[in-house]
């Protein structure tokens, strides 16, 4: 409906955009270098962010520009994850029958990353998103993830994506040493209102719009109601939208912004 209505070639605000389409706002740069960097250096990294702000597909981007061969990409998103399942998870999409007994599968964990890098010229990347819902046990396993050699060497690079609460938790003195051994920190951030507007008119133009589509005052509401949030923005945008369409409006004012926040807000 909002494709025909607004002469579109999809609709706008989709999730699923291909990585070379994204938006790429101050703060997504400044996560994009330290993806890099945490890759280059195979060092530890904690990533935090609101929900919505986009970890997860700065991840997804991340995977999509790597070398496959040379970086073996390891993704795991599970709540209830507990050490035995992280290494039976881990070598299977590294191609392992895992062991079944934890402490065997540990070896076959230390044997197949340190046999990628060594002999096989591969780094490998593994990722852990939702990380601030892991238990404690998983989380005082990732201080043996990272100890090879007496902690002399990393073979591969190690991502802990979750929401603020991970960084609190990584606080605690129970897990002091695991915070010492991260070398990069970052918090993504929502964006700031002249990139909220420059969000948007990146999502329409991407999807055919040839005149703007919703005006400033309408933006700055948006922008005030979602804090700069994207999963938000594309939310009370697309609501926008359709509302327009209800209408037989010709722009997104303020009204439509209105009646897309009560719908909004009534979840």
């Amino acid at each position: 409906m909002i494709q025909r209505y607004f002469g579109l070639n999809h609709l706008p605000f989709d999730r699923a955009l291909p990585p070379a389409d994204l938006f790429q706002s101050q703060g997504w740069q400044e996560l994009s270098a330290r993806l890099d960097y945490i890759v280059k250096t195979r060092s530890l990294g904690v990533i935090t962010g609101e929900i919505g702000a986009g970890k997860s597909t700065a991840i997804r981007a991340l995977a999509s520009r790597l070398d496959p061969i040379r970086h073996p990409f390891l993704y795991i998103a599970d709540s209830a994850l507990e050490p035995r399942g992280f290494y039976r998870e881990v070598l299977a999409q590294f191609g392992i029958t895992p062991a079944f007994h934890q402490r065997d599968a540990r070896r076959q964990f230390d044997h197949a990353f340190l046999d990628a890098y060594e002999n096989q010229g591969k780094q490998p990347v593994l990722a852990i998103d939702e990380a601030h819902l892991l238990s404690t046990s998983m989380l005082a396993e990732t201080r043996f993830l990272t100890s090879f050699r007496f902690d002399s060497l990393s073979p591969f690079a190690f991502i802990l994506v979750g929401q603020p609460e991970l960084r609190s938790t990584l606080r605690l003195r129970t897990f002091e040493a695991i915070r010492q051994r991260v070398g990069v920190r970052y918090h993504l951030s929502g964006l700031q209102e002249s990139e909220t507007k420059a969000y948007i008119e990146h999502s329409l133009k991407r999807a055919g719009a040839t005149r703007p589509l919703f005006t400033d005052a309408a933006i700055s509401q948006i922008h005030t109601i979602a804090r700069g949030i994207p999963r938000v923005i594309n939310t009370l945008c697309a609501a926008c939208l359709l509302d327009v369409c209800t209408q037989n409006g010709q722009a997104v004012d303020t009204e439509n912004v209105q009646r897309a926040q009560l719908e909004y807000e009534q979840i």
